[in-house]
């Protein structure tokens, strides 16, 4: 090894050994040990959760004359979710819904001459999963729900009438809980938490540029003047908080 060393220039030696000893340091283990890399990654997917089956637009718009719609908007993320109801009844056979949302996306992008459908997603009675607005359902797409708060939020419609006494299907319950765990999940946030949002428009319950302070899962009526999403469903909102931090692993 001397008779190697000794045939290299100076100036090349010393190269060669600030060389070999930035490798040995990037080989040698840190002060967190041989899987930090690896434990970090893992702590980083601790608390996110499945995506669960979703019908696609396509599917229940199949057969449909579409509306022209402007051009998709996205925020950088969802932090929070905002409950729905339909205000349509109840009674439905779970084969209906789409002819059911048919309907309402009907109402919304074509008599309201609204962009398209205001809900990111829709739930049956029957806890089917349905993507509403356009744009990706991994993405956080800002749609028209919540007055003042459809940026960084998500909109999630019951697909009924939840006023005081009505049963809350246990499936139904049960979708929009892993739903909101998926969808908050994507960008860390606990579904028990509390975040702010600052409001765009005055016609919310709070003045534009007001900034206030949600649940991480709340009802329409928390941003906005209205019974929406009644109050059977409002009702089961602590429920549903407690079973999509479950779904998301937390304590």
């Amino acid at each position: 090894m001397r008779r190697v060393w000794c045939c290299v220039p100076g100036a090349l030696v010393l190269g060669l050994l600030v060389l070999a000893a930035v490798l040995i340091d990037r080989s040698a283990p840190s002060d967190a040990g041989p899987g930090a890399g690896t434990a970090a990654r893992a702590a980083a997917r601790v608390h996110t959760a499945a995506q669960p089956r979703i019908v696609r637009r396509e599917q229940w718009l199949a057969g449909m004359d579409t509306y022209e719609r402007d051009p998709v908007r996205y925020a950088d993320r969802v932090v929070a979710v905002f409950i729905h109801h339909t205000d349509s009844p109840n009674g439905y056979d779970c084969a209906d819904s789409p002819r059911i949302i048919r309907y309402i996306y009907a109402g919304q992008a074509g008599s309201k001459e609204w962009d398209d459908i205001g809900y990111n997603f829709l739930v049956d009675r029957c806890g089917t999963v349905f993507e509403g607005r356009a744009g990706g359902v991994g993405r956080a797409v800002v749609g028209a729900h919540t007055q003042g708060f459809n940026g960084k939020t998500a909109g999630i419609a019951a697909i009924g009438t939840f006023g005081k006494g009505v049963q809350v299907p246990r499936a139904m319950a049960d979708s929009i809980a892993a739903l909101a765990a998926w969808k908050l999940g994507l960008s860390g946030v606990d579904p028990r938490s509390t975040v702010r949002l600052k409001s765009t428009n005055s016609l919310s319950r709070f003045e534009k540029g007001t900034s206030a302070d949600f649940r991480a899962i709340s009802g329409h009526r928390d941003g906005y003047e209205t019974y929406c999403p009644g109050e059977a469903l409002m009702a089961e909102l602590p429920a549903i908080r407690a079973r999509a931090a479950r779904l998301q692993n937390r304590p």
